[in-house]
């Protein structure tokens, strides 16, 4: 991913969202997106069963309804 690629779809989904994002904001942000983006990039390499796949094992506990005053 490019800068000016990171830039881009920082600034669209902040409009999207409608967040306001000044230059510099939108620029941090671009940032750490290509970071992240260089960060994933081996990993996407890997070739994972599902049952390798964290995800896949997660079970969230269930809901326990709060007893009491909140």
């Amino acid at each position: 991913m490019s800068e000016a690629e990171a830039l881009s779809y920082v600034i669209a989904s902040a409009a999207a969202l409608q967040l306001p994002l000044e230059a510099a904001q939108a620029q941090r942000v671009a940032g750490h997106l290509q970071r992240t983006a260089a960060l994933a990039a081996p990993l996407m390499q890997l070739s994972l069963a599902p049952e390798d796949e964290l995800a896949e094992i997660y079970r969230p506990a269930p809901h326990q309804p709060r007893s009491g005053p909140p």
